[in-house]
């Protein structure tokens, strides 16, 4: 059997930050698994720019984004296996794999660090009623056959869903010379980034139909339109609000889902929020050992926030493999709760022992909101306070934290947000 100080599940953005990481503070032996061919994950498919201005402090595309962590982890000694898909991850940290060279093996490691990502969620999940033809698409599956493959997926074009990779495939498909009709979202509410509002949208003319959805595809082959109905506040469509667009394609942005099979395999503790693993501020799990990042523990806006988890990770797991993680006392632990127009708040948990000076804490609100003002409480006791001019569901805030607060606190604190 094969052992490693660390294993790595994932070659994408936050796994390539976490082996970094590690290699840097003192672990040596490390093995960064990949089901796919290439490393990078899903930025070898972003060909778009805006990649890096918080990390590198220079706008980059998500290939180039993706290369520089890939030429820094091939510069070391630390072992990147592709093709290679992680069937099993036991709590001793067992890992079963199968590859086309080597077949079935286990590899054992001294912690684990999970970093699969997320997935996209397709039109069975969300239930839309019509025929069955050709010419349905996830976003990101049609990003892939743009622009790796090579193959144009339709040319008149309706997009259901905000979502930031929506949003960017509708510039895209638009630059390729397709025409898209429509951008349908059932929120009152676009869930993408406002930039990409404004420069994939309205920069290129494509109106976007808020409170609305599509209620029925039609084609048989291959598909031949839609028809989109305005919705009520339960979302709901209404009756004579109907809308045909005549299209070959339509493409679907209506969520990502953290990538965590492995994760409840493994009897970790999951968030039904986040649907991701519940952690510590250092990212480790309830498994001592195993830790996680990036959109696998929660879906994030910006590649360098993942980036930054990533490099969390890997200190904090090669701290464990020198057993340098010190005994917290588990009286001492910090749990959010999620108050007024607050979704999920990650970390989950704070041991103030961990930080120094400060805890950051990342979370989104439930609806749009200006002139917000975020409260975290004690009791009814308000421990921070901070402003904001404009918060929206598609966009993640973040919050520091200092140490006081978090020593006075009793053990529970609740973050929420109000405003206009």
């Amino acid at each position: 059997m094969e052992r490693y100080d660390l294993a790595i599940i994932g070659a994408g953005p936050a796994g390539l930050a976490a082996a970094c990481a590690a290699y840097e503070n003192g672990a040596r032996k490390i093995v960064v698994i990949e089901r796919d061919r290439e490393a990078g994950g899903i930025l070898n498919q972003c060909i778009h720019n805006g990649f890096g201005l918080h990390h590198f402090k220079e706008e980059l595309t998500g290939p180039e984004y993706a290369q520089r962590f890939i030429r820094m982890v091939k510069e070391t000694d630390i072992n990147l296996l592709l093709d290679t898909m992680v069937l099993k991850v036991t709590q001793d940290k067992k890992l079963h794999i199968m590859n086309p060279q080597d077949g079935y093996k286990i590899v054992s490691a001294e912690t684990v660090i999970l970093a699969m990502g997320c997935r996209e969620r397709t039109r069975g999940a969300i239930g839309i009623p019509g025929t069955r033809p050709a010419g349905v698409f996830t976003a990101g599956a049609a990003q892939r056959y743009v622009n790796i493959e090579g193959y144009m997926v339709g040319k008149r074009v309706v997009i259901l869903g905000s979502g930031d990779i929506g949003l960017i495939m509708a510039r895209r498909m638009t630059l390729e010379g397709a025409k898209v009709l429509a951008c349908i979202e059932l929120m009152p509410y676009s869930n993408g980034l406002s930039r990409n509002i404004v420069q994939c949208l309205d920069d290129y003319g494509i109106p976007l139909f808020l409170s609305h959805t599509i209620t029925e595809i039609k084609g048989k082959n291959r598909v031949e339109g839609v028809c989109v109905q305005k919705v009520d506040k339960l979302g709901k469509p209404i009756p004579g609000t109907e809308i045909n667009f005549d299209c070959d394609t339509v493409l679907l942005s209506v969520g990502l889902i953290p990538e965590n099979e492995l994760t409840r395999e493994t009897g970790i503790e999951i968030d039904h929020r986040t649907r991701g693993p519940v952690v510590f501020e250092n990212m480790e799990t309830s498994v001592p050992g195993i830790f996680a990042c990036g959109n696998v523990a929660h879906v994030h806006d910006l590649v360098d926030y993942v980036t930054a988890e990533g490099f969390r990770a890997g200190a904090a797991a090669a701290r464990f493999c020198q057993n340098q993680i010190p005994a917290y006392d588990s009286k001492r632990v910090t749990t959010f709760k999620c108050g007024d127009n607050v979704s999920y708040a990650f970390p989950q948990h704070i041991r103030p022992e961990g930080i120094n000076k400060y805890a950051e804490l990342f979370f989104r609100v439930k609806r749009p909101v200006i002139n917000a003002v975020i409260e975290l409480k004690s009791g009814n006791e308000v421990l921070c306070s901070y402003k904001r001019n404009h918060m929206a569901p598609g966009e993640m805030e973040k919050i520091i934290i200092p140490k006081e607060a978090l020593e006075t606190a009793d053990g529970l604190l609740t973050i929420s947000v109000a405003g206009e």
